[in-house]
């Protein structure tokens, strides 16, 4: 496939169980940067607007590919977040991280089922969500080896992790849009 992107366009890849702090730092990254920052998130995408099931071959896997590469060729920065299983998502993801001319920061949260839960249950959805569903998602781990992710851990911190995305994607406070 073609490049996507430019080489000051950044795509951002955060990856985790239901419940981790995907959403969240993606929020916080946007916050970072109001302008120019496209969330793709998988719920919104694949539930929300397709109202699909969720497996390999799935309608959302193109559709999370087509929106990123839209978002990039119109000047946009691009965080992709969502479980994103390895099996559904990774080779859309590998190649879009290929095409993508810009620089691209890939992040996974790794949390014991026990932390997953316990964060699942300050989400507005616990209640529509039960815990049994998210056991039924819940991986002990998913790297996608091409993707070079960035692991985090439940002891790091949503200020860390804003840290240190911002510092992988080269934005800094004083580059920082606002």
């Amino acid at each position: 496939m073609p490049q996507v992107g430019s080489a000051e366009s950044r795509l951002i890849v955060i990856r985790g169980n239901s419940g981790s702090g995907k959403s969240t730092l993606a929020r916080s990254i946007r916050a970072a940067r109001p302008r120019g920052v496209a969330i793709l998130g998988h719920d919104v995408l694949r539930r929300d607007i397709l109202h699909v099931a969720d497996h390999p071959g799935a309608l959302s896997v193109a559709y999370i590919d087509l929106s990123a590469r839209f978002a990039l060729a119109n000047g946009l920065h691009a965080v992709i977040e969502g479980i994103l299983h390895s099996e559904s998502y990774g080779v859309m993801l590998t190649q879009l991280r290929r095409d993508h001319a810009g620089t691209t920061c890939c992040y996974r949260y790794d949390l014991e089922v026990d932390e997953t839960l316990r964060r699942h249950r300050t989400k507005a959805l616990a209640d529509e969500v039960t815990e049994d569903m998210v056991r039924s998602w819940y991986r002990t781990t998913d790297p996608v080896s091409e993707l070079d992710e960035v692991v985090f851990g439940e002891d790091i911190s949503l200020e860390a992790a804003l840290a240190r995305v911002l510092t992988d994607a080269g934005w800094t406070a004083t580059t920082a849009e606002r």
